[in-house]
């Protein structure tokens, strides 16, 4: 009975107790994952190893070539800039040390005050017109009103 009974059990085991195939499949998905898994990453790694190869190879010696370019470029710009302004830096100071430009100078000061001397002068009169006009127009209009008063019925 001992014999039946263990056979009962093994049998019971065998029918009831599946993890050991349980185990070998979860084992067999895993490796299989893992396979799929890494020849994807092994692919996009080696894309990206593509593309990096491919901008050293060519899109780095572009920029730097058309980078080296632009800056000679700006700078023989900058050096003709500079030699112009130099040029007009010295021109002024010839100017200001001529003393015909200095007499020219004297001149349009004094005509300039004269001017404003002038300007003045004008600007009194127009006040003093302006003042004379006003006070024209209120004694006109003073007159007005009392004429106005004179015929009001009340």
């Amino acid at each position: 009975m001992d014999k039946i009974a263990k056979d009962i059990g093994d049998i019971q085991s065998r029918l009831l107790d599946h993890r050991p195939v349980v185990q070998g499949e979860i084992r067999f998905f895993v490796r299989e994952f893992e396979e799929k898994r890494g020849l994807r990453e092994k692919r996009l790694l080696e894309n990206f190893n593509n593309m990096i190869i491919g901008a050293n190879d060519q899109t780095i010696p572009k920029c730097t070539e058309a980078m080296q370019h632009s800056l000679l470029e700006a700078l023989t710009r900058l050096e003709a800039a500079n030699h112009m302004a130099q040029r007009i830096h010295l021109r002024e100071q010839e100017a200001q040390q001529s003393t015909k430009l200095h007499a020219c100078q004297e001149r349009r000061k004094a005509e300039w005050e004269a001017f404003m001397k002038e300007q003045t002068v004008k600007k009194e009169a127009m006040d003093e017109e302006h003042a004379k006009a006003v006070g024209r127009l209120s004694t006109h209009y003073s007159d007005m009103k009392k004429d106005l008063t004179k015929f009001a019925p009340f």
